[in-house]
C-alpha cells in the first residue's frame, strides 16, 4: 500500500498516455466524485497529466480521506523538516507564550491596581475569575471557526483583538471598563492554544511531531517566567506614573500590562510572513494554494540545507470531494450587505455548531468522552493547587506574623504621632485622645471607647473598628470609612473631609512573594518539558500522560507532611514539573486523536473544559485554606488517579499517521 501511495503522488509515467475518448470512458462517472490537483513544480499542470491523474482515480483502493492522509505524510517526508518548521516554531510559540502570560497578567496587578480602581474583595474576585471565563469562550469560539475559516486567519484575529483590547485596558481608569476590555482581551488569547497545535502539527512529519510538539509546550512555561521577571522588575515601583488632572492616571502596573502583551504582538507580525496550512486548504478543495505552500516548505528547508537543485517532485495530490457545508453566497442583486454578512454568520455558526456534534459521533465518541476526563481532572487539580500554593504560604506567613494586644486600658489626653501597626486594642478606653498624621496598619480596636477624640489626616490599611462606642468624636482628613466601623455605636461624631480615591498602604504593597512563587513554579516546569520532549517517542504518549498523572497523585499527600513555606514551594515546584510532561502528552494525543476537519474544534472544546475545571477549583481550593488541608489534597489526588488511570486505557497514536 505504501509504495501505491508513494508511485501516486511523485511518477507520473507510469500509466501509458491513452486517447482523449478512450480516457473519457475510462473515467466517465468518477468527475464529480473525486478531485484530483496536479501541477509540476513549477505550479504549471500539463494535460498529459491529467489523464494520468484521472486513471490513478480507478486503481486507488483507499478512501479519500485515507489516501490524503497517506500522500500527506509521503509531502510532508520530501519536505523535510528544516528551517521553515522552525521559524513557524518560533512564531506560533511566542503565540502560546502570550497564552501563558495572560493567565497571571490580572494576578499580578491586582495589588496596584486596586489602589487606582478602588477595588473591593468581590470586585478583585471577579477579575480573577473573568480571565478563565473569557479564555474558556475564545478558546470554543476560535476553536471552532479555525476548522472552517482557516488556523492561520483566525490565530491573526484572535492575537489582534488580544493586543487591542490589552492595550485599551492599560488605559482604562475605572473598575467597569478595565473588566470588560480584560474579558475581550481573554476572549482573543483564548483561541491561541487550540489554534497553534493544530496549526503546527500539519507541518509536522509522523517521526518529528512528538517531539516537535512537547518543544512547543515549553512557550507556555516560557510565558510564566516572562510574566513574573517584568512584573517583579516593573510593578513593585508604583510610584513611578504620570497623571493628567484627577482624571487620568498612568502607574507601573499600566506598564505591565502593556510589556505582557509584546508577545502576542511578536506573533501576530511573524504570522504576517507565514501560510496558512496546506492540509486545511487540501480539505476545503483549496489544490493550487495547498500545493504553492508545500512548495515553498519544500524549497525553504532544502536551500536552507545547501541542496537548492533538489527539485519538488510531488504532482498529484489525491482530496476528497468538497462536501456542501461550505459557505453559499447570496445575489447581491437580491440582498443587501447586511443581509449577505447575517446569512453568511448564520451559515458559519451552524457549521461550527454542527462540527461540535460531530466531536460525540460514533467514530469519535470514546476517544471525546476520554479526553475530557483527562482534560478536566489534569486542570482541575493542576490550576486549583496553582492557587493554593501562593495562598497557604501567604496563611503561613500570617500565622507567623503575631499582633501585639493592648487589653483594658484606660488612656487620656495623649497624642499618638507615632505609626500604628500589628495591633489589637481591646476594651481600652481612650479619653480626650489625638491622633495626628499617623499611619494605622493591621490595627484592631475590639469593644474600646473613643471619647472627646480627635482624628486628623489619618492613613490606613487593614485597620477596624469593632463592636466600639465612640462619643464627641472627630475623623478630619482620613480614610476611615463606613465599613472600617463594625457594629459601632456612634454618638454626636463628625467625618470631615474624608480622603477620596484609595488610600491603602504603599510601604509594603507588592510582597515579592507572589512573583517569586510564580517564577520558581514556572521554572520548574523546565526539566518535565525537557524530559517529556526527549522521551516522547522513546517511552510513548499514553505511558507519559497516565505516569505523570499517577506521580503527581503522589506528590500531593506529601503536602500533608508540609508546615513550612520551604516545604510548600519545594513541593509546588515538584508538583509542576512533574505535571509539564503529562500536559506535553494530553496536547500531543489531541491532536493526533483527531482529523483535520475537526482538529482545531475538539482542540477548543477541551480547552475550554479546561478553564471551567480550572475556575471550579481555584474557587474551592482558595476557600480551604487557612480552614483545612485534606480538602483540597484529596480532590486533587482523586482527580489525578482518575485521570491518570483514563488515559492509560487511550489507544497510542505514536505510529498514526495525521488523519
Amino acid at each position: 500500500m505504501a509504495d501505491h501511495y508513494q508511485n501516486n503522488i511523485y511518477n507520473q509515467g507510469d500509466y501509458p498516455l491513452q486517447e482523449d475518448d478512450a480516457a473519457s470512458d475510462v473515467t466517465e462517472g468518477h468527475d464529480e466524485e473525486d478531485q484530483m490537483y496536479e501541477g509540476e513544480y513549477q505550479g504549471i499542470p500539463h494535460p498529459d497529466d491529467t489523464k494520468a491523474a484521472q486513471r490513478l482515480v480507478v486503481r486507488g483502493a483507499a478512501s479519500d480521506l485515507e489516501e490524503l492522509s497517506e500522500q500527506y505524510e509521503y509531502i510532508m517526508e520530501e519536505c523535510g523538516h528544516g528551517k521553515f518548521q522552525w521559524m513557524l516554531f518560533i512564531v506560533l510559540g511566542l503565540a502560546l507564550m502570550a497564552d501563558g502570560v495572560e493567565c497571571f497578567v490580572v494576578a499580578f496587578v491586582l495589588p496596584s491596581a486596586e489602589k487606582d480602581l478602588c477595588l473591593s474583595n468581590a470586585e478583585k474576585g471577579m477579575l480573577g475569575l473573568i480571565v478563565f471565563l473569557s479564555m474558556m469562550v475564545g478558546a470554543f469560539l476560535w476553536g471552532g471557526l479555525a476548522d472552517k475559516v482557516g488556523r492561520r486567519q483566525c490565530l491573526i484575529l484572535a492575537l489582534s483583538i488580544n493586543c487591542i483590547f490589552a492595550f485599551m485596558s492599560s488605559l482604562a481608569q475605572g473598575y467597569s471598563f478595565f473588566l470588560f476590555f480584560r474579558l475581550l482581551s481573554g476572549i482573543g488569547i483564548g483561541g491561541t492554544a487550540p489554534i497553534v497545535y493544530s496549526y503546527f502539527s500539519e507541518f509536522l512529519q509522523m517521526n518529528k511531531r512528538g517531539e516537535h510538539l512537547s518543544w512547543l509546550c515549553m512557550f507556555w512555561m516560557i510565558g510564566g517566567i516572562y510574566a513574573s521577571f517584568t512584573a517583579w522588575g516593573i510593578i513593585p515601583r508604583y510610584g513611578w506614573g504620570f497623571s493628567m488632572g484627577t482624571e487620568f492616571q498612568f502607574h507601573a502596573w499600566r506598564v505591565f500590562v502593556l510589556v505582557a502583551a509584546l508577545p502576542a504582538i511578536a506573533s501576530l507580525v511573524g504570522l504576517t510572513f507565514m501560510p496558512e496550512s496546506p492540509r486545511f486548504l487540501l480539505e476545503n478543495g483549496k489544490h493550487d494554494d495547498a500545493w504553492m505552500i508545500l512548495k515553498q516548505v519544500h524549497d525553504t528547508n532544502w536551500r536552507a540545507k545547501g541542496q537548492p537543485e533538489k527539485v519538488f517532485t510531488v504532482v498529484h495530490i489525491k482530496t476528497p470531494k468538497t462536501t456542501e457545508d461550505g459557505f453559499f453566497e447570496v445575489q447581491s442583486a437580491t440582498r443587501t450587505p447586511v443581509q449577505r454578512w447575517a446569512v453568511r454568520s448564520l451559515t458559519l455558526c451552524k457549521l461550527v455548531l454542527r462540527n461540535v456534534a460531530s466531536l460525540l459521533s460514533a467514530e469519535l465518541r470514546f476517544a471525546t468522552l476520554f479526553m475530557a476526563v483527562i482534560w478536566f481532572c489534569m486542570a482541575f487539580s493542576f490550576y486549583g493547587l496553582s492557587v493554593w500554593f501562593p495562598d497557604m504560604i501567604k496563611h503561613l506567613q500570617h500565622e507567623e506574623y503575631v499582633s501585639k494586644v493592648i487589653h483594658k486600658k484606660r488612656v487620656e489626653n495623649m497624642i499618638f504621632d507615632f505609626p500604628l501597626e500589628n495591633q489589637i486594642h481591646e476594651e481600652v478606653e481612650y479619653i480626650r485622645d489625638k491622633f495626628i498624621n499617623i499611619e494605622m496598619k493591621s490595627v484592631k480596636f475590639k469593644d474600646s471607647l473613643f471619647e472627646d477624640c480627635h482624628f486628623e489626616n489619618i492613613r490606613s490599611s487593614e485597620t477596624v473598628f469593632e463592636n466600639c462606642t465612640i462619643h464627641s468624636t472627630v475623623f478630619y482628613n482620613t480614610d476611615l470609612w463606613e465599613a472600617k466601623f463594625i457594629d459601632c455605636e456612634m454618638e454626636n461624631t463628625t467625618f470631615e473631609h474624608n480622603k477620596h480615591g484609595c488610600h491603602l498602604d504603599t510601604a509594603k504593597e507588592n510582597d515579592v512573594l507572589i512573583y517569586l512563587v510564580s517564577f520558581l513554579g514556572s521554572l520548574a516546569v523546565l526539566p518535565g518539558n525537557i524530559i517529556s520532549a526527549l522521551y516522547m517517542e522513546k517511552i510513548g504518549r499514553v505511558k507519559i500522560i497516565g505516569g505523570s498523572m499517577l506521580i503527581s497523585a503522589g506528590c500531593t499527600f506529601f503536602l500533608f507532611l508540609s508546615f513550612s513555606q520551604s516545604a510548600i514551594i519545594a513541593l509546588q515546584c515538584l508538583f509542576c514539573g512533574v505535571s509539564a510532561a503529562a500536559w506535553n502528552g494530553i496536547e500531543v494525543v489531541t491532536v493526533e486523536l483527531y482529523p483535520a476537519s475537526k482538529r482545531a474544534t475538539a482542540s477548543g472544546v477541551l480547552n475550554a473544559l479546561c478553564k471551567l475545571a480550572a475556575v471550579l477549583s481555584s474557587s474551592i481550593f482558595a476557600s480551604c485554606v487557612g480552614i483545612t488541608k485534606a480538602i483540597p489534597i484529596l480532590l486533587s489526588f482523586t482527580a489525578l488517579v482518575c485521570g491518570g488511570l483514563v488515559a492509560l486505557n487511550l489507544p497510542d497514536t505514536q505510529q498514526k499517521i495525521l488523519q
